[in-house]
C-alpha cells in the first residue's frame, strides 16, 4: 500500500505543476502587446522623421522664419541705435543686396541720423511663396505693420506687404532681394 500512496502523490504533483495560473497568461500577453506596440511606435517614429515630407516641412519653416526676422529687421531702425541697426540690416542679407547696403551705409547713416526717426517694424503675417532645396533659394511673402516716429508729429503707421528673395548660406537663410508685392485689383 505504500507504493500506491507514492504514485497518487506523483500524479497529484503533476497535475498541480500543469495548471496555469490565469493572472499569469494575462500579464504575459499585456507585455507582449505593449512590446509590439513599442517597436511599432518607434518604427513610425523613425519612419516619420526620416521622411522627405517632413525635411521639406522643416526647410520651409526654417526658411519661413528667417525670412519674416530678416523683413522686419530691414523695416527697424532707431537713429539712437544706428549702428547696430545697420549691422542688424547687414547680418540679415547676402549678396547684391548685401552689397547695395554695405556700399550705401555711410550715406544712409548721414540720412537718418538727420531726420532722427525710428522705424519699428511688427511682422503680421508671412508664408514661403516658393523653394528650392537643392538650389539654395526661397521666396517669402511678409505682411507688415510699420511704425516711424519723427521727433515731432503723431507716429505714421504703414501696413505693406513685402516680397522677399532668400539665399542658403553657411549662416542660414539670408535675404538676397526685398521690395513691394504687387498690388492688383480682386475685380474683374
Amino acid at each position: 500500500m505504500a507504493r500506491r500512496r507514492t504514485t497518487t502523490t506523483k500524479t497529484e504533483t503533476r497535475r498541480t505543476t500543469g495548471t496555469r495560473n490565469p493572472l499569469l497568461l494575462a500579464a504575459l500577453a499585456l507585455v507582449v502587446c505593449a512590446a509590439g506596440a513599442a517597436g511599432w511606435g518607434g518604427w513610425q517614429r523613425y519612419a516619420a522623421s526620416h521622411d522627405d515630407a517632413a525635411s521639406f516641412a522643416r526647410a520651409r519653416d526654417d526658411a519661413l522664419a528667417a525670412g519674416e526676422q530678416a523683413v522686419q529687421n530691414m523695416n527697424t531702425l532707431d537713429h539712437k541705435a544706428l549702428e547696430q541697426g545697420l549691422d542688424s540690416w547687414e547680418q540679415s542679407t547676402t549678396g547684391d543686396l548685401h552689397r547695395q547696403l554695405v556700399d550705401g551705409r555711410d550715406a544712409f547713416a548721414k540720412q537718418i541720423a538727420e531726420a532722427k526717426t525710428v522705424s519699428t517694424a511688427k511682422v503680421l503675417s508671412g508664408a514661403v511663396t516658393e523653394l528650392d532645396q537643392r538650389a539654395g533659394r526661397a521666396g517669402v511673402m511678409v505682411a507688415l505693420r510699420v511704425t516711424v516716429t519723427a521727433p515731432k508729429g503723431e507716429p505714421a503707421v504703414k501696413e505693406s506687404r513685402l516680397l522677399g528673395t532668400l539665399t542658403r548660406t553657411s549662416g542660414g537663410w539670408k535675404l538676397s532681394a526685398l521690395g513691394q508685392a504687387p498690388v492688383g485689383s480682386t475685380g474683374s
